[in-house]
């Protein structure tokens, strides 16, 4: 496994997606209530940012700008059409204040 910085943690603001990128990789990253996670930054649907969506902290859901489609933080698995398939995720976690993500 590859470690990777995207950002500190003091720059995560709850429920608003920060996009961040690594090694060409572009990424969103949200906190949700005390949990923080990685989605690769681009709707399954039609190649849009999610980044420009916004996240509803109740479901820990993230809906994508163009055609509303909802994606699970945790997952990445669409919870509503158009998108039906799901957006890669990353381990996330916190080191000496800065949020890391892990690739293989």
């Amino acid at each position: 496994m590859t470690t990777h910085v995207v950002c500190e943690l003091s720059s995560l603001d709850e429920a608003v997606p920060l996009r961040a990128s690594f090694d060409g990789i572009e990424v969103v990253v949200v906190r949700c209530g005390s949990e923080l996670y990685c989605l690769e930054n681009v709707c399954s649907h039609e190649h849009f940012a999610l980044s420009d969506g916004e996240v509803d902290p109740s479901t820990c859901e993230i809906e994508c700008a163009r055609h509303g489609a909802m994606f699970d933080l945790a997952t990445g698995e669409p919870r509503s059409l158009p998108a039906t398939r799901a957006v890669r995720t990353f381990p996330v976690s916190v080191h000496d204040g800065k949020v890391t993500v892990q690739t293989p």
